[in-house]
């Protein structure tokens, strides 16, 4: 059993670093739910293995997997990817696993949040979500790190960070009624320092359009390096898109990050847009209290959904025009590391991407 800790992360020294920084493990869950994976999940098994595959060449890597899939996945995934077997509702490990915060000496330590499925009972994606509430706590007991349990709803999604003091956030989901009513704007904010050893929250209004987390930062906002910022942008102007990515540019070219850095912006252009074809939703099933999947439903394609592991970021990409302009920012962006693309359709269609599936374990001192 792990140790439960009073306090704060910030109260005792520790901070969430940044994803760029070293890594001693990449989490992810197998996906096979067939009420959000079309065709009994397996070609979003493929997607995720593609995933595991780029990132396990660079760092190691664990896949939770439930008991009657364990075999299956075996299968699909290179050998030297852990499998540990664990009961969960879905397969973002982003938003129900645990965020990891070090201190100057590289000790290691979790933050367990309250995981609601993105809403409860108001606009929640699915329900019950009580082992995916779960899902930090063994993740960190599986580990040997002790575990702070915050009283508040947050998934990991909802927060960005450059690991120098400043969080970036949206008020579309963190202010929203469905995850914490009880408290301010200004409890908020104090909760996200407190948690994540930070001095600044930059608070932008909306995330991706239509986006079914109510706005999660990491798809639409996210530092590539402190005072770097990556946007996900539209050049059109009757795209409803152009108007919430204008709306944070206006944000974060006028904030100065916990150092006092003036941001930098970048803009990476959505793809797409992108709709849900009669096919794929015709390969979903249709289950009261989860989050239909409908034809020409438009998704919340994006760029910024990717993740930065150990000398590699993993991107993903949708066969479309703006592709070739992502990879070469990226490779601007991160001229250390090495950039894999993996096809984001499928996990798109689940309702987020790369990034979302993937939660790392900062090395510390390991």
């Amino acid at each position: 059993m792990t140790r439960t800790l009073t306090g704060t992360p910030k109260a005792d020294g520790f901070r969430m670093p940044a994803e760029w920084e070293r890594q001693c493990n990449c989490w992810m869950v197998w996906p096979e739910r067939p009420d959000n994976w079309r065709l009994g999940a397996k070609p979003a098994q493929e997607a995720f293995s593609r995933v595991a595959r780029a990132i396990c060449d660079h760092e190691p890597l664990t896949m939770v997997v439930s008991g009657g899939q364990y075999l299956n996945a075996r299968e699909h995934l290179p050998a030297q990817v852990r499998e540990v077997e664990m009961s969960t509702d879905d397969s973002w490990m982003r938003d129900t696993g645990p965020t990891f915060v070090i201190n100057d000496a590289g000790e290691l330590r979790g933050v367990d949040w309250r995981f609601n499925a993105w809403g409860g009972l108001e606009g929640g994606l699915y329900f019950p979500w009580d082992h995916d509430d779960l899902v930090a706590r063994k993740v960190l007991e599986m580990e040997g790190v002790p575990m702070y349990r915050a009283n508040f709803v947050l998934e990991g999604g909802s927060i960005d960070v450059d690991g120098q003091g400043t969080v970036l956030t949206t008020e579309e989901c963190l202010l929203n009624h469905n995850r914490n009513p009880h408290l301010t704007k200004a409890e908020i904010e104090h909760n996200l320092c407190e948690y994540l050893g930070a001095d600044k929250v930059i608070w932008l209004p909306r995330g991706v359009y239509l986006d079914e987390t109510d706005g999660h930062v990491d798809n639409f906002a996210r530092f590539a390096a402190p005072g770097v910022v990556m946007l996900t942008w539209t050049d059109d102007q009757n795209d409803p898109q152009w108007e919430i990515s204008n709306e944070a540019l206006a944000v974060l070219e006028n904030a100065t990050d916990a150092r006092g850095r003036r941001l930098e912006v970048v803009k990476l252009h959505q793809p797409g847009p992108i709709h849900i074809t009669a096919d794929e939703a015709a390969g979903v099933d249709h289950i009261p209290g989860v989050q239909p999947r409908v034809e020409g439903e438009r998704l919340a394609g994006s760029y910024v959904n990717s993740f930065i592991g150990n000398g590699v970021v993993v991107l993903p990409v949708f066969d479309d025009v703006h592709d070739e302009d992502a990879i070469l920012t990226y490779k601007r962006l991160f001229p250390d590391r090495e950039i894999v693309t993996v096809p984001g359709r499928e996990i798109l269609l689940g309702g987020g991407n790369v990034h979302c599936i993937t939660q790392q374990e900062p090395s510390g001192s390991r």
